[in-house]
């Protein structure tokens, strides 16, 4: 029989993109607090957590793209609310995922709302200090001109 972790593992990604010269990050909310996040969840059995994150951004999001590094941009814990009404730690390891296209119909649109802001805002509106930490330091990566940002057609959900 198998132990139970009490720690669970996810993966993550912070959508982007640069837009009239401002990087754009795009958060959904969650299905059940409504409060702002990125696309993370479950890594299922045979993917990597790379894979994971971007299977997220499209199941989430409705967003596909690429993962632009092979290592995380970081990691951060936030706390799981399960059915039984505990809440179990999880380590969420976060790509930057590079967006090629947003899609206008995805697997949980009807679930959750899509917003594209600005970096700082972004920061602003995720609860999570972890997370805060590593949207900024996305952004002072993609200032610092070491990886590529294209435009992508402004969508109808591109605020």
């Amino acid at each position: 029989m198998a132990a139970s972790n009490p720690h669970l593992h996810q993966a993550g990604a912070i959508p982007y993109t640069v837009l009239d010269g401002e990087i754009r990050i795009l958060l959904v909310t969650s299905r059940g607090s409504g409060r702002w996040l990125i696309p993370k969840g479950n890594i299922d059995p045979g993917l990597t957590p790379a894979q994971a994150a971007a299977k997220e951004a499209y199941e989430e999001a409705g967003i596909r793209g690429t993962i632009t590094t092979d290592t995380p941009l970081g990691f951060f814990t936030s706390f799981k609310t399960l059915k039984s009404g505990k809440e179990k730690p999880v380590t969420i390891e976060v790509y930057a995922l590079l967006v090629d296209k947003q899609l206008k119909r995805w697997p949980e649109v009807r679930q959750r709302e899509a917003c594209w802001m600005s970096a700082n805002d972004a920061a602003r509106a995720v609860k999570e200090p972890g997370l805060t930490q590593l949207l900024l330091r996305l952004k002072d990566i993609l200032e610092g001109g070491d990886t590529p940002r294209p435009n992508i057609p402004s969508g109808d959900r591109i605020h």
